[in-house]
């Protein structure tokens, strides 16, 4: 009879295993919809938030140049109080500066665009809820961070596309201020709903929208 020692068998039994199926690994999303650490990465680079910031910037330098036109033709007009059909298609149509168009519109998908959609990521995760308190921080933040962030940057870059770099520190001393205390009276409502109502996502096309009449002020402000 075999013995069985210390009550071990003297071979070895098979381990059987309960066989699992293989873990699948979670994908987190962020707020602005780019996967996290879990799954594949998406760019960093925000392109549709910079495309269209730089399709509505284009469009404010747009309606600004077409606007210079007409009230040029109406200035040299005969007629100062009504333009002619010839006249206004060929205010609209032609003399269109390009340089300037793709200056600005450079700005938009370069610079505004993905600035200011990282800026209102911070600002929603050092301000999250919805709260008096909060949202008058982001409000207030963003007109004496954002504002004149965006008015120092546009005016260098502007600047430096027409080889006027020297002459910035004078551009500021000139505008910058009166151009900021402008735009307190325009941004601050809109910061306001853009803050309370519209979610990250939108916010970048929602404010870009807005300054399509800022930007024709802008534009106007530094062809001059």
């Amino acid at each position: 009879m075999l013995s069985l020692g210390k009550g071990d068998f003297p071979w070895k039994l098979p381990e059987w295993r309960r066989s699992r199926p293989p873990r699948r690994r979670r994908r987190c999303k962020g707020s602005d919809g780019a996967e996290g650490s879990g799954g594949k990465r998406g760019s960093p680079f925000p392109f549709k938030q910079a495309a269209t910031a730089s399709a509505l910037v284009l469009a404010g330098d747009t309606i600004a140049q077409v606007s210079s036109r007409l009230k040029a033709a109406r200035a040299g007009s005969d007629e100062s109080s009504s333009l002619s059909s010839k006249e206004i298609a060929s205010a609209v149509l032609f003399n269109h500066d390009w340089t300037r168009a793709i200056r600005m519109a450079s700005y938009g998908f370069l610079l505004y665009g993905p600035g200011s959609y990282a800026w209102y990521q911070f600002l929603d995760r050092a301000f999250p809820g919805q709260t008096i308190a909060n949202l008058s921080a982001k409000v207030i933040l963003n007109q004496v961070v954002l504002g004149p962030c965006v008015i120092a940057v546009i005016f260098a870059w502007n600047n430096l596309w027409l080889g006027q770099i020297s002459q910035l520190p004078k551009k500021y001393r000139n505008d910058a201020l009166p151009t900021l205390l402008y735009g307190f009276r325009f941004w601050v409502p809109v910061s306001v709903l853009n803050f309370w109502v519209i979610p990250l996502q939108a916010r970048v096309a929602f404010m870009s929208t807005c300054s399509v009449f800022w930007n024709f002020y802008l534009s106007s402000a530094l062809s001059k």
